[in-house]
């Protein structure tokens, strides 16, 4: 089991559960509870989800993948948010695919072992969202701009919405988030769960922005914000 720590320091036991490596807010006593089995497990607001990893690099772009700037952004999101005290947990911190953490799916596809434990991952840390951030791709090299996608409850669409805005904002574009029906954390995670679809890796202009780490840095502020805005229309 690997676990990863950013700006903490203390002992961290974990239940014997699949896991992947975390990253956890630098105040212990945020996320740590101790259940009634003694067993102590982290717990946060946003759980983070860095899409793709190791193997399985997604959407590419000649030597760009997304998998890197997945992981950029969300590092880039995590230290904003825990900054701005909203306690976050990150499901990886390197280059590596979560099906290697996974040892109870038996299965043989890999994509599978994946998906279960990033969605595992929201039964073991409480949590009380799950954003998860990708990079779009498309034959048509014109498409461009930020998608939110989301599960059918309103909490969901109202989350979707909140990043959506402030995507929007800070992309200077218009659209409208959509329900992610056939995606597979939307349709198992029990809290309110969206996919943030960062820009487009295919389109010129998007990919300059996603691997510009100033213009990363843009990006990861823009989805705190709409998780804010999330959190204070639901207080």
């Amino acid at each position: 089991m690997r676990v990863a720590v950013f700006m903490f320091i203390g002992l961290l036991s974990l239940a014997p559960q699949p896991s992947a490596a975390l990253a956890l807010p630098e105040n212990k006593q945020q996320i740590v509870h101790a259940p009634e089995d003694g067993w102590t497990m982290p717990s946060a607001v946003v759980l983070i989800d860095a899409g793709h990893g190791g193997i399985d690099g997604g959407a590419t772009a000649g030597n760009t993948l997304e998998k890197d700037i997945n992981l950029a952004i969300a590092q880039k999101l995590y230290m904003l948010l825990n900054s701005q005290g909203i306690p976050a947990v990150l499901n990886r911190t390197g280059d590596y695919a979560l099906s290697e953490d996974n040892r109870w799916h038996v299965s043989k596809s890999r994509h599978k072992r994946d998906l279960s434990q990033r969605r595992q991952l929201t039964d073991e840390i409480e949590t009380t969202m799950l954003v998860s951030l990708h990079v779009n791709w498309t034959k048509d090299k014109s498409k461009h701009g930020p998608l939110v996608l989301h599960q059918s409850t309103g909490e969901s669409a109202l989350l979707a919405f909140c990043i959506q805005d402030t995507l929007n904002r800070q992309q200077h574009t218009a659209f409208y988030p959509r329900e992610g029906k056939p995606f597979y954390l939307l349709r198992k995670v029990d809290q309110p769960a969206v996919i943030v679809e960062m820009g487009f890796i295919s389109h010129e202009g998007d990919r300059t922005m996603l691997t510009n780490p100033r213009e990363q840095l843009r990006v990861a502020t823009a989805i705190a914000s709409g998780i804010r805005q999330y959190k204070w229309i639901t207080r």
